[in-house]
């Protein structure tokens, strides 16, 4: 550790920190606008400009190293007369537009303006002007003479989005920041450009002349779509969601969130949204009140189980439903007398449950990694924030394995990282290229292989990376997760990782992929033998079908059959918010989404993250816990006398877990009995959805849907019809 003084304060830092980090540690601020502490250092901007004793002139804190014994002083009238030249400087080409600029109310440099800028400007020549660029459907550069070249957003680009989309040409008062070659900004972490921009030269074309800022309300939440369990600031203006920004949490998402969990709540606003229960009457749609609709299901619901007994009724759920939506879902089910209900719509093979399958280890240890393989996942748009951190620990050294198709992985940069050793083959051939590895693992180690494989040189290479370094996780990805031998997957990768010291674990699909399993919502075999999983339910023969927050047509394996298959049924409801499964569904209930009710996600890690909703539900829509409580007291069901949806939570997970943050470890587990089967499957791939396909709201953003991911997925579906 080093000692200096900072403003009369002892501070003790470790050596190679700079000056900004003894400051930020002994709780003063020193002013900057290119500094960012998940960035690398540029000093830029000079603004942090500070006094150092024995130095001829100022030095910027941001990139000055301390020493022992250093006296810093950061509001001596020397620092102070060189950031209010600096702040002059930066003010000479800004454009006096802070009335209509979106960043106004949250601008650094406004605010910088006010305690080190001039009243007025010695500037009399004509300002440089920018043209504006158009870069894509979500970030907005109308008004790039604004910017003040900090560089913050090149070198995001550069060191966590992994991809350099931004740069600088000309020099001097001629340079400018630009997509170089005129392209597109396509990067799925793009819009965090827009949060890192210390002035409006950046902002959210969504978003852009919505409201000012401090007309918004904000409020935490928790993203609803992948298994990172982003943490969220929902601003609302009017009882309506107009903008999505991060909220930090270096524990799971950093300072950083996803397009998707940034853009998806133009789906909350669209005209697809479902407002009051619909019943289909003559093949007509029709608004009803919710006693009409909800009597109706309950109803025919008694009927069916009168007529064909209750496993002729069957509910799928999706995993980004609330834990609470799903464990009444599961046991309004199993009340009823049938143990089908499903989430794993996507999956080819359905194991006997033998734990709750999860990371396998915390998400923050990714960015500390030394040695990983991916097996099935096309991790870039799969699992951004995952990436991004895997992406940090390649940066310092880290070593990383695929096992993967073309499909997942096209180029070598395609995750926009380095990978060391890759082993493409197509989906039918994982489970051997698995054991291929394991049979280089065995070779090294002078063990049995579980399973004849043969050491391949990239095999091998594997092997030896995975042999080397401390810190290691083997991964399986969506696609993994979904194979006809997902099984198999995870019986050599946990051989493999025994063998090596590696972590095993799922990056897992949806936001409660690991909550679904917690709540029991799937075919568990105790109460009621038999059940059907959502294979099988896909399949038809079912009489009576509940969805829940889904379309089998785009959110389950069987695509687009699954409407053949569920309109054989005598009564399809589907609980959404939104007006869909229009064409086979018999009654439509309004249930609000994550910013209309409270619930629960439990991430990858097994980290339980509860939210509170920020506005009232839309129209009629309600909480799709309390729809479910409802409709069980009208089918006359014990154990339905829940108030609020924490209520449902407490008697979930008991007493002795009611203030859990972490899912007991007990209850997690990717252990498998399961025998390896090598078997090539068909060459139907599995079933894993693109970026913006992944469920109902970012299929249903229309900034979303208008980026260069959306429209390629789009073309890739076409040509394969």
């Amino acid at each position: 550790m080093i000692e200096i003084e900072l403003d009369r304060k002892k501070v003790e830092v470790t050596e190679g920190s700079m000056v900004m980090h003894a400051a930020d540690k002994a709780g003063t601020y020193i002013p900057h606008f290119c500094y960012h502490k998940k960035l690398s250092i540029a000093a830029n901007c000079r603004m942090c400009l500070v006094d150092v004793e024995k130095m001829p002139k100022p030095m910027p804190a941001c990139a000055t190293p301390v020493s022992q014994g250093m006296i810093v002083r950061t509001k001596s009238d020397k620092a102070i007369k060189a950031q209010k030249s600096v702040m002059e400087f930066l003010l000479i080409n800004h454009p006096l537009d802070c009335p209509i600029c979106d960043q106004g109310g949250e601008c650094l440099l406004q605010d910088l303006a006010v305690g080190y800028g001039a009243s007025t400007s010695r500037y009399e020549e004509e300002k440089r002007v920018v043209f504006r660029k158009e870069v894509g459907p979500l970030i907005s550069m109308e008004e790039m003479t604004r910017c003040i070249h900090c560089t913050r957003c090149i070198r995001f680009g550069q060191e966590v989005a992994g991809v350099m989309e931004l740069g600088m040409v000309h020099r001097g008062e001629h340079a400018e920041i630009t997509t170089v070659a005129g392209g597109t900004i396509d990067s799925e972490l793009s819009g965090n450009m827009i949060d890192i921009c210390p002035v409006g030269a950046l902002t959210s074309k969504p978003f852009r002349y919505s409201a000012r800022t401090w007309e918004l309300s904000r409020r935490k939440s928790i993203s609803p779509h992948d298994a990172t369990g982003a943490n969220l600031v929902v601003q609302v203006k009017n009882n309506k969601v107009l903008r999505v920004v991060p909220l930090e949490n270096e524990e799971v998402n950093e300072c950083w969130i996803a397009d998707r969990d940034r853009f998806s709540y133009e789906a909350l606003n669209s005209d697809e949204r479902l407002t009051s229960p619909m019943l289909k009457q003559g093949g007509e749609w029709k608004a009803v009140d919710w006693q009409t609709a909800l009597e109706y299901v309950a109803n025919g619901l008694k009927q069916i189980k009168t007529g064909h007994g209750p496993q002729s009724i069957g509910t799928l759920a999706s995993p980004h439903s609330t834990l609470e939506e799903l464990y009444l879902a599961a046991a309004l089910m199993r009340a009823l007398g049938s143990d089908n209900i499903d989430t794993r719509l996507r999956h080819a093979e359905f194991p006997a449950f033998e734990g709750v399958r999860h990371l396998g280890t915390s998400i923050a240890s990714l960015s500390q990694l030394q040695r990983v393989l991916v097996v099935g996942s096309n991790l870039r748009k799969d699992h951004p924030l995952f990436a991004q951190r895997i992406r940090q620990s390649a940066r310092a050294g880290c070593a990383v394995n695929a096992i993967s198709s073309v499909v997942e992985l096209a180029s070598p940069d395609a995750w926009a990282m380095p990978v060391a050793n890759t082993l493409l083959t197509a989906p039918g051939g994982w489970a051997q290229a698995l054991a291929d590895v394991a049979a280089a693992v065995a070779a090294e180690k002078g063990v049995a292989a579980p399973a004849a494989g043969n050491a391949t040189d990239v095999a091998k290479a594997i092997a030896q990376s995975l042999l080397g370094g401390e810190r290691k996780a083997i991964l399986l990805g969506n696609a993994a997760a979904h194979h006809a031998r997902a099984s198999s997957l995870l019986a050599l990768a946990n051989w493999i990782g025994a063998q090596t010291g590696a972590t095993v674990g799922y990056l897992t699909e949806a936001a409660n992929t690991v909550g679904a399993q917690l709540a029991g919502a799937f075919p568990r075999g105790d109460a009621a033998p038999g059940g059907l999983n959502a294979g099988q339910m896909l399949a038809g023969g079912l009489k009576a079908v509940l969805l829940l927050n889904n379309e089998p047509e785009f959110d389950s394996a069987a695509g687009a059959s699954a409407k053949a298959a569920l309109g054989q049924a005598d009564m399809v409801v589907t609980l959404s918010p939104f007006k869909a499964n229009l064409d086979f569904s018999d009654v439509l209930l309004p249930i609000a989404p994550f910013t209309e009710t409270p619930g629960t996600f439990v991430n990858a890690e097994g980290r339980v993250q509860s939210f509170h909703a920020v506005v009232k539900p839309l129209g009629e829509t309600r909480p799709a816990w309390k729809v479910l409580r409802v409709l069980a007291n009208l089918l006359d069901l014990p154990g339905f006398e829940f108030e609020s949806s924490q209520d449902v939570l407490n008697h979930m997970r008991g007493a002795q877990h009611a203030e859990m943050t972490h899912v007991p470890a007990d209850k997690l587990s990717n252990a498998t009995s399961a025998s390896i089967d090598l078997a090539a499957t068909g060459p139907t791939p599995p079933a894993v959805a693109s970026i913006y396909q992944l469920d109902g709201l970012v299929r249903r953003a229309s900034s979303l849907q208008m980026t260069a991911d959306a429209r390629n997925a789009a073309n890739l579906k076409g040509a394969a019809a």
